[in-house]
Protein backbone atom coordinates (compact mmCIF):
# COMPACT_ATOMS: atom_id res chain seq x y z
CA UNK A 1 0.00 0.00 0.00
CA UNK A 2 2.65 2.29 0.82
CA UNK A 3 4.47 1.64 -2.73
CA UNK A 4 1.03 2.48 -4.48
CA UNK A 5 0.43 5.82 -2.30
CA UNK A 6 3.95 7.33 -3.20
CA UNK A 7 3.29 6.32 -6.97
CA UNK A 8 -0.31 8.18 -6.65
CA UNK A 9 0.76 11.25 -4.20
CA UNK A 10 1.98 13.92 -7.32
CA UNK A 11 -1.35 12.93 -8.91
CA UNK A 12 -4.41 15.28 -8.91
CA UNK A 13 -6.87 12.43 -7.94
CA UNK A 14 -9.91 14.37 -8.72
CA UNK A 15 -8.77 15.12 -12.04
CA UNK A 16 -8.58 11.55 -12.45
CA UNK A 17 -11.72 10.79 -11.20
CA UNK A 18 -12.70 13.46 -13.37
CA UNK A 19 -11.49 12.28 -16.82
CA UNK A 20 -12.99 8.78 -15.54
CA UNK A 21 -16.77 10.04 -15.68
CA UNK A 22 -16.43 12.30 -18.70
CA UNK A 23 -15.55 8.59 -20.05
CA UNK A 24 -18.67 6.81 -18.67
CA UNK A 25 -20.58 9.94 -20.13
CA UNK A 26 -19.42 9.74 -23.42
CA UNK A 27 -19.91 5.69 -23.81
CA UNK A 28 -23.59 6.40 -22.37
CA UNK A 29 -24.63 8.87 -25.17
CA UNK A 30 -22.77 6.32 -27.08
CA UNK A 31 -24.60 2.80 -25.92
CA UNK A 32 -27.55 3.83 -24.30
CA UNK A 33 -31.21 5.15 -26.37
CA UNK A 34 -31.27 9.31 -26.29
CA UNK A 35 -34.87 8.80 -26.01
CA UNK A 36 -37.53 6.84 -23.70
CA UNK A 37 -40.72 5.25 -25.17
CA UNK A 38 -42.34 8.33 -25.29
CA UNK A 39 -39.99 10.30 -27.18
CA UNK A 40 -38.85 12.33 -24.44
CA UNK A 41 -34.86 12.60 -23.69
CA UNK A 42 -33.67 10.53 -21.22
CA UNK A 43 -32.19 11.83 -18.16
CA UNK A 44 -29.04 10.12 -18.81
CA UNK A 45 -28.96 11.99 -22.29
CA UNK A 46 -29.47 15.18 -20.98
CA UNK A 47 -26.64 15.13 -18.46
CA UNK A 48 -24.22 13.59 -20.43
CA UNK A 49 -24.82 14.39 -23.87
CA UNK A 50 -22.68 17.64 -24.75
CA UNK A 51 -21.32 18.14 -21.51
CA UNK A 52 -19.31 15.15 -21.25
CA UNK A 53 -17.32 15.91 -24.56
CA UNK A 54 -16.37 19.08 -23.41
CA UNK A 55 -15.10 17.51 -20.62
CA UNK A 56 -12.86 15.44 -22.13
CA UNK A 57 -11.90 18.92 -23.84
CA UNK A 58 -11.46 20.90 -21.01
CA UNK A 59 -9.73 18.11 -18.68
CA UNK A 60 -7.45 17.65 -22.02
CA UNK A 61 -6.46 21.46 -21.36
CA UNK A 62 -5.89 20.84 -17.77
CA UNK A 63 -3.14 17.90 -18.85
CA UNK A 64 -1.67 20.26 -21.40
CA UNK A 65 -1.04 22.66 -18.09
CA UNK A 66 0.15 19.98 -15.98
CA UNK A 67 2.72 18.71 -18.54
CA UNK A 68 3.99 22.68 -18.66
CA UNK A 69 4.66 23.49 -15.29
CA UNK A 70 1.68 23.52 -13.72
CA UNK A 71 1.02 26.63 -12.03
CA UNK A 72 4.58 27.60 -13.68
CA UNK A 73 4.82 27.16 -16.94
CA UNK A 74 8.05 26.22 -18.28
CA UNK A 75 10.15 28.76 -20.65
CA UNK A 76 13.30 28.40 -22.96
CA UNK A 77 14.31 25.48 -23.84
CA UNK A 78 12.01 23.04 -21.60
CA UNK A 79 9.21 24.88 -23.42
CA UNK A 80 10.50 24.03 -26.79
CA UNK A 81 11.03 20.42 -25.85
CA UNK A 82 7.72 20.25 -24.03
CA UNK A 83 5.62 21.60 -27.40
CA UNK A 84 7.93 19.67 -29.82
CA UNK A 85 6.57 16.69 -27.83
CA UNK A 86 3.05 17.71 -27.48
CA UNK A 87 3.19 18.15 -31.33
CA UNK A 88 4.60 14.07 -31.61
CA UNK A 89 1.29 13.75 -29.44
CA UNK A 90 -0.91 15.09 -31.37
CA UNK A 91 -0.26 13.76 -35.10
CA UNK A 92 -0.33 9.81 -32.99
CA UNK A 93 -3.68 10.72 -31.51
CA UNK A 94 -4.71 12.30 -34.68
CA UNK A 95 -3.89 9.11 -36.66
CA UNK A 96 -5.26 7.39 -33.94
CA UNK A 97 -8.66 8.95 -34.80
CA UNK A 98 -8.64 8.63 -38.15
CA UNK A 99 -8.30 4.36 -37.73
CA UNK A 100 -10.84 4.57 -35.42
CA UNK A 101 -13.08 6.45 -37.90
CA UNK A 102 -12.95 4.03 -40.44
CA UNK A 103 -14.29 0.96 -38.56
CA UNK A 104 -18.03 1.76 -39.31
CA UNK A 105 -19.34 2.46 -35.90
CA UNK A 106 -21.72 5.28 -35.82
CA UNK A 107 -19.52 7.18 -33.44
CA UNK A 108 -18.27 10.79 -34.37
CA UNK A 109 -14.88 10.13 -32.85
CA UNK A 110 -13.38 12.74 -31.29
CA UNK A 111 -9.47 12.13 -31.35
CA UNK A 112 -8.74 14.07 -34.73
CA UNK A 113 -10.28 16.55 -33.56
CA UNK A 114 -8.10 16.48 -30.63
CA UNK A 115 -5.01 16.40 -32.03
CA UNK A 116 -5.80 19.46 -34.44
CA UNK A 117 -6.94 20.90 -30.81
CA UNK A 118 -3.31 20.22 -29.32
CA UNK A 119 -1.89 21.58 -32.28
CA UNK A 120 -3.47 25.36 -31.84
CA UNK A 121 -3.54 25.01 -28.36
CA UNK A 122 0.74 25.31 -28.87
CA UNK A 123 1.31 29.34 -28.91
CA UNK A 124 -0.59 29.45 -25.33
CA UNK A 125 1.34 26.97 -23.47
CA UNK A 126 4.02 29.41 -21.89
CA UNK A 127 0.92 31.95 -20.58
CA UNK A 128 0.10 31.98 -16.85
CA UNK A 129 -3.54 31.52 -15.38
CA UNK A 130 -4.50 34.68 -15.68
CA UNK A 131 -4.15 35.30 -19.46
CA UNK A 132 -5.83 31.60 -20.13
CA UNK A 133 -8.77 32.79 -18.20
CA UNK A 134 -8.76 35.91 -20.49
CA UNK A 135 -8.32 34.51 -23.63
CA UNK A 136 -10.53 31.89 -23.06
CA UNK A 137 -13.57 34.16 -21.89
CA UNK A 138 -12.87 35.99 -25.11
CA UNK A 139 -12.83 32.72 -27.49
CA UNK A 140 -16.19 31.69 -25.98
CA UNK A 141 -17.17 34.59 -27.67
CA UNK A 142 -15.57 34.70 -31.09
CA UNK A 143 -14.50 31.42 -31.93
CA UNK A 144 -18.67 30.83 -32.52
CA UNK A 145 -18.74 33.96 -34.28
CA UNK A 146 -15.45 33.55 -36.92
CA UNK A 147 -17.00 30.42 -37.32
CA UNK A 148 -20.75 31.66 -38.12
CA UNK A 149 -18.56 33.91 -40.62
CA UNK A 150 -16.64 31.36 -42.67
CA UNK A 151 -18.56 28.28 -42.90
CA UNK A 152 -20.38 29.38 -45.24
CA UNK A 153 -17.75 29.86 -47.53
CA UNK A 154 -16.45 26.09 -46.81
CA UNK A 155 -17.76 22.75 -48.03
CA UNK A 156 -20.47 21.35 -46.22
CA UNK A 157 -19.44 18.01 -44.34
CA UNK A 158 -19.60 14.49 -45.90
CA UNK A 159 -18.17 12.43 -43.08
CA UNK A 160 -19.33 12.11 -39.25
CA UNK A 161 -16.32 11.43 -38.06
CA UNK A 162 -12.79 11.60 -39.99
CA UNK A 163 -11.72 8.60 -41.40
CA UNK A 164 -8.29 8.05 -43.81
CA UNK A 165 -9.44 8.33 -47.34
CA UNK A 166 -10.56 12.36 -46.40
CA UNK A 167 -6.60 12.66 -46.68
CA UNK A 168 -7.26 12.60 -50.32
CA UNK A 169 -9.55 15.89 -49.85
CA UNK A 170 -7.44 17.70 -47.68
CA UNK A 171 -9.05 20.75 -47.72
CA UNK A 172 -12.40 19.72 -46.80
CA UNK A 173 -10.80 17.58 -44.27
CA UNK A 174 -9.12 20.59 -42.49
CA UNK A 175 -12.76 22.49 -43.14
CA UNK A 176 -14.36 19.66 -41.18
CA UNK A 177 -11.44 19.28 -38.33
CA UNK A 178 -11.66 23.25 -37.76
CA UNK A 179 -15.34 24.27 -38.71
CA UNK A 180 -17.85 22.13 -39.85
CA UNK A 181 -17.16 18.97 -38.15
CA UNK A 182 -18.72 17.13 -35.11
CA UNK A 183 -16.32 18.55 -33.00
CA UNK A 184 -15.13 21.62 -34.55
CA UNK A 185 -11.46 22.42 -33.15
CA UNK A 186 -11.25 26.74 -33.78
CA UNK A 187 -14.44 27.24 -31.51
CA UNK A 188 -13.90 24.03 -29.32
CA UNK A 189 -10.77 25.82 -28.50
CA UNK A 190 -12.23 27.90 -25.77
CA UNK A 191 -12.70 24.21 -23.98
CA UNK A 192 -8.56 23.91 -23.94
CA UNK A 193 -7.89 27.59 -22.89
CA UNK A 194 -10.26 27.49 -20.19
CA UNK A 195 -8.73 24.01 -19.48
CA UNK A 196 -5.27 24.92 -19.60
CA UNK A 197 -6.21 28.27 -16.63
CA UNK A 198 -7.55 25.15 -14.80
CA UNK A 199 -4.08 23.59 -14.78
CA UNK A 200 -2.58 26.73 -13.64
CA UNK A 201 -4.29 27.59 -10.54
CA UNK A 202 -3.03 25.38 -7.44
CA UNK A 203 -5.32 22.75 -7.23
CA UNK A 204 -4.79 21.81 -4.47
CA UNK A 205 -5.79 24.42 -2.00
CA UNK A 206 -8.95 24.29 -0.73
CA UNK A 207 -10.21 27.53 -1.19
CA UNK A 208 -9.52 27.91 -4.62
CA UNK A 209 -10.88 24.48 -5.81
CA UNK A 210 -14.07 25.85 -3.89
CA UNK A 211 -13.84 28.59 -5.98
CA UNK A 212 -13.64 26.57 -8.98
CA UNK A 213 -16.69 24.24 -8.94
CA UNK A 214 -19.27 26.95 -6.96
CA UNK A 215 -18.28 29.76 -10.21
CA UNK A 216 -18.57 26.59 -12.58
CA UNK A 217 -22.23 26.56 -11.42
CA UNK A 218 -22.92 30.02 -11.31
CA UNK A 219 -21.41 30.11 -14.81
CA UNK A 220 -23.50 27.28 -16.09
CA UNK A 221 -26.88 28.16 -14.24
CA UNK A 222 -26.81 31.90 -15.67
CA UNK A 223 -25.57 31.14 -19.51
CA UNK A 224 -28.62 28.38 -19.59
CA UNK A 225 -31.14 31.07 -18.13
CA UNK A 226 -29.70 33.85 -20.27
CA UNK A 227 -29.93 31.77 -23.40
CA UNK A 228 -33.78 31.09 -22.21
CA UNK A 229 -34.57 34.52 -21.88
CA UNK A 230 -32.63 35.73 -25.37
CA UNK A 231 -34.04 32.65 -27.38
CA UNK A 232 -37.99 33.44 -26.54
CA UNK A 233 -37.81 36.85 -27.83
CA UNK A 234 -40.04 37.12 -30.67
CA UNK A 235 -37.46 38.57 -33.24
CA UNK A 236 -35.31 35.82 -32.11
CA UNK A 237 -37.77 32.85 -32.07
CA UNK A 238 -38.86 33.73 -35.73
CA UNK A 239 -36.07 33.06 -36.78
CA UNK A 240 -35.18 30.03 -35.18
CA UNK A 241 -38.73 28.83 -35.67
CA UNK A 242 -38.20 29.03 -39.75
CA UNK A 243 -36.28 25.55 -39.32
CA UNK A 244 -38.79 23.56 -37.18
CA UNK A 245 -42.08 24.36 -39.26
CA UNK A 246 -45.42 23.90 -36.77
CA UNK A 247 -43.75 24.07 -34.08
CA UNK A 248 -43.87 26.93 -31.01
CA UNK A 249 -40.62 27.96 -29.45
CA UNK A 250 -40.63 25.74 -26.40
CA UNK A 251 -40.97 22.74 -28.94
CA UNK A 252 -38.43 23.73 -31.28
CA UNK A 253 -35.79 24.71 -28.36
CA UNK A 254 -36.97 20.73 -26.93
CA UNK A 255 -35.89 19.29 -29.99
CA UNK A 256 -32.68 21.42 -29.85
CA UNK A 257 -31.76 19.57 -27.19
CA UNK A 258 -31.22 16.65 -28.80
CA UNK A 259 -28.08 18.03 -29.94
CA UNK A 260 -27.04 19.97 -33.47
CA UNK A 261 -24.11 17.61 -34.53
CA UNK A 262 -21.50 20.49 -34.55
CA UNK A 263 -22.55 23.34 -34.84
CA UNK A 264 -25.85 25.39 -36.08
CA UNK A 265 -27.47 25.76 -38.92
CA UNK A 266 -24.93 27.81 -42.12
CA UNK A 267 -27.78 30.17 -43.06
CA UNK A 268 -29.64 30.60 -40.53
CA UNK A 269 -28.72 33.90 -38.77
CA UNK A 270 -26.71 35.54 -35.78
CA UNK A 271 -29.90 34.38 -33.99
CA UNK A 272 -28.84 30.83 -33.75
CA UNK A 273 -25.83 32.11 -31.66
CA UNK A 274 -28.11 32.62 -28.59
CA UNK A 275 -29.11 29.11 -27.87
CA UNK A 276 -28.10 26.12 -26.07
CA UNK A 277 -27.84 22.82 -27.24
CA UNK A 278 -25.64 20.05 -26.65
CA UNK A 279 -22.72 20.02 -29.74
CA UNK A 280 -24.26 23.33 -30.54
CA UNK A 281 -21.11 25.23 -30.14
CA UNK A 282 -22.68 28.58 -29.80
CA UNK A 283 -21.22 31.18 -27.05
CA UNK A 284 -23.98 30.16 -24.83
CA UNK A 285 -23.50 26.60 -25.07
CA UNK A 286 -19.87 27.09 -24.67
CA UNK A 287 -20.19 28.56 -21.52
CA UNK A 288 -22.82 26.49 -19.86
CA UNK A 289 -20.66 23.58 -20.87
CA UNK A 290 -17.44 24.90 -19.50
CA UNK A 291 -19.41 25.83 -16.28
CA UNK A 292 -20.38 22.14 -15.88
CA UNK A 293 -17.12 21.40 -16.14
CA UNK A 294 -15.45 23.59 -13.92
CA UNK A 295 -17.96 22.29 -11.13
CA UNK A 296 -17.29 18.09 -11.80
CA UNK A 297 -13.35 18.79 -11.82
CA UNK A 298 -13.73 21.20 -9.01
CA UNK A 299 -16.65 18.90 -7.01
CA UNK A 300 -14.12 15.62 -7.84
CA UNK A 301 -10.84 17.28 -6.49
CA UNK A 302 -12.30 18.71 -3.36
CA UNK A 303 -13.65 15.46 -2.74
CA UNK A 304 -10.13 13.76 -2.86
CA UNK A 305 -8.96 16.68 -1.13
CA UNK A 306 -11.25 16.11 2.21
CA UNK A 307 -10.28 12.42 2.38
CA UNK A 308 -8.06 10.15 4.65
CA UNK A 309 -5.23 9.51 2.53
CA UNK A 310 -6.07 5.50 2.81
CA UNK A 311 -9.14 6.53 0.79
CA UNK A 312 -7.82 8.59 -1.38
CA UNK A 313 -6.01 5.73 -2.54
CA UNK A 314 -8.82 3.85 -3.09
CA UNK A 315 -10.50 6.10 -4.83
CA UNK A 316 -7.58 6.38 -7.24
CA UNK A 317 -7.83 2.66 -7.44
CA UNK A 318 -11.47 2.44 -8.17
CA UNK A 319 -11.56 5.68 -10.63
CA UNK A 320 -8.07 4.27 -12.12
CA UNK A 321 -9.69 4.23 -16.20
CA UNK A 322 -9.54 7.78 -15.39
CA UNK A 323 -5.54 7.81 -16.01
CA UNK A 324 -5.46 5.45 -19.44
CA UNK A 325 -8.71 7.55 -21.31
CA UNK A 326 -7.21 7.44 -24.59
CA UNK A 327 -6.62 3.40 -24.23
CA UNK A 328 -9.94 2.55 -22.63
CA UNK A 329 -12.00 5.01 -25.23
CA UNK A 330 -10.76 3.22 -27.90
CA UNK A 331 -11.40 0.14 -26.65
CA UNK A 332 -14.94 1.71 -26.32
CA UNK A 333 -15.20 1.98 -29.60
CA UNK A 334 -13.44 -1.52 -30.87
CA UNK A 335 -16.27 -2.95 -28.73
CA UNK A 336 -18.50 -1.27 -30.79
CA UNK A 337 -17.85 -2.57 -34.11
CA UNK A 338 -20.37 -5.73 -35.07
CA UNK A 339 -17.40 -8.40 -34.88
CA UNK A 340 -16.39 -7.79 -31.57
CA UNK A 341 -18.02 -8.53 -27.71
CA UNK A 342 -20.40 -7.23 -26.82
CA UNK A 343 -23.41 -6.68 -29.31
CA UNK A 344 -24.56 -3.08 -29.69
CA UNK A 345 -27.88 -3.10 -27.74
CA UNK A 346 -28.28 -0.38 -24.92
CA UNK A 347 -28.19 -3.15 -22.23
CA UNK A 348 -24.99 -3.91 -22.84
CA UNK A 349 -23.95 -0.41 -21.21
CA UNK A 350 -22.83 -1.72 -17.71
CA UNK A 351 -20.81 -4.47 -19.47
CA UNK A 352 -18.56 -1.29 -20.86
CA UNK A 353 -18.59 0.05 -17.76
CA UNK A 354 -17.57 -3.22 -15.75
CA UNK A 355 -14.53 -3.85 -18.86
CA UNK A 356 -13.04 -0.33 -18.71
CA UNK A 357 -13.29 0.22 -15.05
CA UNK A 358 -11.58 -3.05 -13.86
CA UNK A 359 -8.81 -2.31 -16.80
CA UNK A 360 -8.35 1.00 -15.32
CA UNK A 361 -8.24 -0.22 -11.61
CA UNK A 362 -6.17 -2.97 -12.56
CA UNK A 363 -3.37 -1.07 -14.52
CA UNK A 364 -3.69 1.73 -11.79
CA UNK A 365 -2.46 -1.19 -9.14
CA UNK A 366 -0.51 -1.93 -11.10
CA UNK A 367 1.41 1.23 -11.21
CA UNK A 368 2.08 1.36 -15.59
CA UNK A 369 0.53 4.03 -17.97
CA UNK A 370 -2.36 2.69 -20.32
CA UNK A 371 -0.45 1.05 -23.71
CA UNK A 372 -1.39 3.93 -26.15
CA UNK A 373 -0.82 6.70 -23.58
CA UNK A 374 2.64 5.44 -23.21
CA UNK A 375 2.99 4.98 -27.06
CA UNK A 376 1.79 8.66 -27.93
CA UNK A 377 3.75 10.05 -24.81
CA UNK A 378 7.37 7.86 -26.20
CA UNK A 379 8.04 11.06 -28.39
CA UNK A 380 7.74 13.60 -25.40
CA UNK A 381 9.72 11.23 -22.53
CA UNK A 382 12.70 11.24 -24.94
CA UNK A 383 12.82 15.15 -25.41
CA UNK A 384 12.15 15.26 -21.75
CA UNK A 385 15.70 13.31 -21.83
CA UNK A 386 17.38 16.04 -23.85
CA UNK A 387 16.41 19.32 -21.43
CA UNK A 388 18.62 20.73 -18.99
CA UNK A 389 18.83 18.62 -16.01
CA UNK A 390 18.19 21.67 -13.55
CA UNK A 391 15.45 23.05 -15.20
CA UNK A 392 13.60 19.49 -16.14
CA UNK A 393 13.94 19.43 -12.17
CA UNK A 394 12.59 22.81 -11.44
CA UNK A 395 9.27 22.23 -13.99
CA UNK A 396 8.39 19.24 -12.46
Amino acid sequence: MSALTDRLSTRLVGVDVARCLALLGMMATHVLDPVDATGELTRVQAAAGGRSAALFAVLAGVSLALMTGRQQPVQGRVLASRLLGLAARAVLIAALGLVLGSLGTNIAIILTYYGVLFLLAIPFLGLRARWLWLLGVVWVVLGPLLSQVVRPMLPTRQFESPEPSQLLEPGRLLAELLFTGYYPAVPWLAYLLIGMAIGRIDLRNRLVVSMLWTGGVIISVSATWLSGRLTRLPSVAEVLLRAYPGMDIDDALTSMSHGLYGQTPVDGGWQWLLIVAPHSSTPFDLAQTIGSSMFVIGACQMIALRLPERWRVGMAVLFGAGTMTLTLYTLHVVMRTEAVWPPETPDTYVLHVLVVMAIGALVTAWGRPGPLEWLVGRPAAWLRRTEPRRERTLSG
